[in-house]
């Protein structure tokens, strides 16, 4: 799930006193109010910030249902904002993140930016589970998508999924989201919330997916095109932003810089002639949903920290036909492109070993294969990481299940 972006005049406020006055930073602490981007994290703030302590919406006390739509807001495309079922509940007796019934995450993270946790090997199991789970939950989702089907059907099945399975998902009441998964629909950049809209033939869908089971958050994302087909400016959309993605997750081992990222995702897309969103972030994710490092999606020069083995984080470029700057909806919530343009994104967990990256939620025997991975430049096939153990997993189902002589 996305981060956000931050404003620079915070952090050199804080800079002056604990580090070198001449970085600049647009991204790197969790929660402030300084921020201009209509972010998770911030959108989570304002809704807090307007209601009385211990008074706001608490877990699985939303309203019967709600109808966001303002007929006055400029929206940007063709999505509108439709009705929503009530906020769904979990059972006492799965073990829930420390935000579940207040809204707000307890957990502190670390003020500067390159401090990064590297997990335990009872860590990485946990995560191995956690990202599992959540690979398993999105290809369920991705299967239900079709003409006709709502995003608050999806999001009813993912959430019995995950229950099932004794997890929690990790989306709802974070910050008071008020669902258990985020589906982002055409021209939404992002943490589009599902509702009675049914899905219609030619759509591109990114289906969001956090699970929080063993203590530990397994997130990831993908693309869908309702229908099977879509026109070929969005066929094009969705092979560069996987491919760029793709070259941005490959690049990831032992010793190399975070800030990086950007520049090769950036590179790649502006190339073909789209642009990337300045205003989320990838973000480290582990014990708590989101914390260091931030992954800027462009080209940049922040002091985000070098890779180890043991650190966890996403990489989930947002990428756009047109202009990348967002438009946030009055929901607080959803983010959309300002001219309407098409948006597309992919995400994986990510663990960095001592020989290079694993995808902690990586595809599995039974994960569909999608077109950008039959036809990537980048990399043939399902990607499951550069260590040994994952290349050799990745070649044996790409060459067993599909045929694929990679």
């Amino acid at each position: 799930m996305t981060m956000m972006k931050f404003n620079k005049n915070f952090f050199l406020f804080v800079g002056c006193c604990i580090y070198l006055s001449s970085h600049s930073t647009s991204a790197f602490l969790f929660k402030t109010r300084q921020s201009t981007a209509p972010s998770l994290t911030r959108c989570y703030e304002k809704r807090t910030s307007k209601t009385k302590k211990g008074s706001g919406k608490g877990f699985g006390s939303a309203p019967a249902s709600t109808t966001p739509v303002m007929t006055s807001f400029p929206y940007a495309g063709t999505i509108r904002p439709g009705q929503q079922t009530p906020q769904k509940t979990v059972p006492a007796h799965i073990p829930q993140p420390d935000y579940a019934k207040t809204g707000r995450p307890a957990a502190q993270r670390p003020l500067l930016p390159w401090i990064i946790e590297p997990k335990t090997p009872e860590q990485i199991q946990a995560m191995r589970t956690a990202g599992r789970l959540a690979r398993q939950v999105l290809d369920m989702a991705g299967r239900m998508v079709a003409p006709g089907v709502t995003t608050d059907e999806i999001d009813q099945a993912v959430h019995e999924m995950i229950i099932k399975n004794n997890a929690y998902p990790s989306p709802l009441n974070y910050h008071r989201y008020p669902k258990s998964c985020c589906t982002s629909v055409n021209e939404v950049i992002c943490h589009g919330i599902p509702d009675d809209r049914p899905l219609q033939a030619g759509d591109i869908i990114n289906l969001d997916i956090t699970v929080y089971k063993d203590g530990h958050h397994g997130d990831c994302s993908e693309m869908f095109v309702v229908g099977g087909e879509c026109d070929d400016a969005s066929r094009d959309l969705l092979q560069t932003t996987y491919d760029a993605w793709l070259l941005a997750c490959q690049y990831v081992k032992p010793d190399r810089y975070y800030k990086d990222l950007g520049a090769l995702i950036e590179d790649h897309v502006v190339a073909k002639g789209y642009s990337t969103v300045k205003g989320f972030c990838g973000h480290g994710v582990g014990s708590i949903f989101h914390t260091t490092p931030n992954i800027l999606h462009y080209r940049n020069n922040e002091p985000n920290g070098q890779m180890a083995p043991g650190h966890t984080f996403t990489i989930e470029p947002m990428i756009c036909q047109g202009s990348a700057k967002h438009l946030s909806w009055p929901d607080d919530w959803t983010a959309t492109t300002v001219d309407g343009g098409r948006s597309a994104q992919f995400e994986h967990t990510l663990l960095i070993t001592p020989d290079g990256v694993e995808a902690l939620t990586g595809k599995t025997e039974d994960s569909p294969l999608q077109f950008w991975e039959r036809e990537s430049k980048v990399h043939l096939g399902i990607w499951l990481g550069t260590s040994k153990d994952a290349v050799e997993k990745q070649t044996k189902i790409n060459r067993e299940k599909h045929g694929l002589g990679v």
